[in-house]
C-alpha cells in the first residue's frame, strides 16, 4: 500500500483546509519544494500534489510551484486540480507528472477522461469526492445529485489507473478517515482505491493496509503529518508490509 504525503497549494503556499473550505486555510510551508525533499527524505517515494486555487479556477493557478516540485522531489508525483482539458492533461505529463487526478471532469465530461485514460495508460485517477454520500464538485464547492457509487462504475472499463475517495466533510479535520465508506467503494468496483480525508493517525494506516486485498491501493494524509500526529516513516513502514 502507497501512502501518498500530501502537498496542497494556495497561494504559493503549502496549506491544509478544514472540510475543503478556502477559507479555512491553515498555512504550513512557503516553500512546497522544499517540504516535498522533507517528504523524501522521511523514505516517501510518491506525493500528493493538489492546486486548490486551480480546482476552483477550472484551470492550473500554482503552476510554478508545481514544476518546483516536480523537478526536485525525486519520486512520483500525482496532481489534481483544475485538470478539465486535453492541453492542460498533456503539460502537465510532458512535465514529468507521474499521474493526474481529475475530478470536477470526470462528472461533466466522462468521455474526456475516457479518452485521457486511454491515451495516457496507468496516468489518470479519477476523483470520487463524496459529500453525505454524493459527488462534490468545483473544489468540492457543489454537491451534485449523483451517488458515489454511481460515478465510480461509470469509469470500470474506461481503463483509470485508480480512484481517489474523499469524504470531503472529513477532510482536514482529524476526525479519522471513512475506512468503511472507503472499504464499501473498494469491494464494489474492480478499480484500485485511494482513501484520502480526516486520517489522524497510525492506527487508520494500520487498518487500510488489512484491507489492500480488498482493492486499497493507497492512502493520503496531509494536516496529521504536519500537525506531528503521524510519523511518515513509520507509516510508510507499515503499509509497505500490506
Amino acid at each position: 500500500m502507497i501512502v501518498f504525503p500530501a502537498i496542497d497549494l494556495k497561494g504559493g503556499q503549502v496549506v491544509r483546509l478544514a472540510e475543503g473550505d478556502m477559507d479555512r486555510a491553515t498555512v504550513y510551508a512557503d516553500d512546497p519544494a522544499a517540504q516535498a525533499l522533507l517528504f523524501a527524505e522521511a523514505g516517501a517515494e510518491h506525493l500528493h500534489v493538489v492546486d486548490l486555487d486551480g480546482a476552483f479556477a477550472g484551470k492550473p493557478e500554482n503552476a510554478e510551484a508545481v514544476e518546483y516540485i516536480i523537478e526536485n522531489f525525486p519520486g512520483y508525483v500525482q496532481l489534481g486540480g483544475g485538470i478539465r482539458n486535453r492541453e492542460t492533461v498533456e503539460r502537465w505529463f510532458d512535465l514529468g507528472v507521474a499521474r493526474l487526478v481529475i475530478g470536477t471532469a470526470a462528472l461533466k465530461d466522462p468521455q474526456f477522461v475516457r479518452d485521457m485514460a486511454r491515451e495516457f495508460e496507468n496516468g489518470i485517477v479519477v476523483a470520487v469526492d463524496a459529500r453525505d454520500g454524493f459527488v462534490a464538485t468545483e473544489g468540492w464547492a457543489e454537491k451534485s445529485d449523483m451517488p458515489v457509487i454511481d460515478l465510480a462504475r461509470r469509469f470500470e472499463d474506461a481503463g483509470v489507473a485508480s480512484l481517489l475517495f474523499t469524504d470531503v466533510g472529513r477532510d482536514g479535520m482529524l476526525t479519522g478517515c471513512n475506512i468503511d465508506a472507503t472499504v464499501d467503494l473498494a469491494r464494489a468496483v474492480d478499480i484500485p482505491v485511494i482513501a484520502s480525508g480526516g486520517v489522524k493517525g497510525i492506527d487508520e494506516i494500520h487498518v487500510l493496509s488489512l484491507h489492500a486485498q480488498d482493492g486499497i491501493e493507497g492512502v493520503i494524509t496531509g494536516r496529521a503529518i504536519y500537525d506531528g500526529r503521524l510519523d511518515l516513516a513509520t507509516a510508510i513502514a507499515i503499509a509497505n508490509r500490506a
